[in-house]
């Protein structure tokens, strides 16, 4: 597997409003990035029933690109590039000095459609992202490697 690149990095302290970009983030074991609203458990989730792939979201940049969504709009953690995130489900992977685990496809809501586009629904089906648990809490940076392990 290709060795893929964090190009952006992500936080919201409110589903209503555009995420804010940041150089650097520490990412927590079982809670997700400081200064996210998910890391208070204060964000909203779909009806899946499990308490896992909650702590980060990665999307591709390629694929944003292909779609015409920008990043931000996105509502994703983390922005890749150069690296095929479905193939990190069920594995486990490093992003900076932090350890995941790849849960499974960040698959777009309604949600995110009201906040962008008609269309984008369909267009990010199956192809919105990976959710991942965070194993090892750390830094992640722009610019760090997306590595398998």
């Amino acid at each position: 597997m290709q060795e893929g690149r964090v190009e952006a990095i992500y936080l919201s302290a409110s589903a209503r409003k555009l995420p804010r970009s940041v150089a650097r983030v520490r990412a927590v074991h079982g809670k997700g990035l400081e200064g996210d609203r998910y890391f208070s458990r204060t964000g909203t989730w779909s009806d899946y029933p499990v308490e896992t792939g909650r702590d980060l979201t990665l999307v591709e940049a390629e694929v944003l690109e292909e779609v015409g969504l920008a990043p931000a709009g996105a509502r994703r953690n983390v922005l890749t590039r150069g690296v095929a995130l479905e193939a990190l489900i069920g594995k486990h992977f490093r992003v900076g000095e932090v350890e995941c685990y790849g849960d499974r496809i960040c698959e777009p809501c309604a949600h995110l459609e009201r906040l962008t586009r008609a269309g984008v629904l369909k267009a990010l089906r199956h192809r919105g992202g990976l959710r991942a648990d965070i194993t090892r809490s750390g830094e992640i940076a722009v610019g760090d490697a997306v590595v398998p392990l």
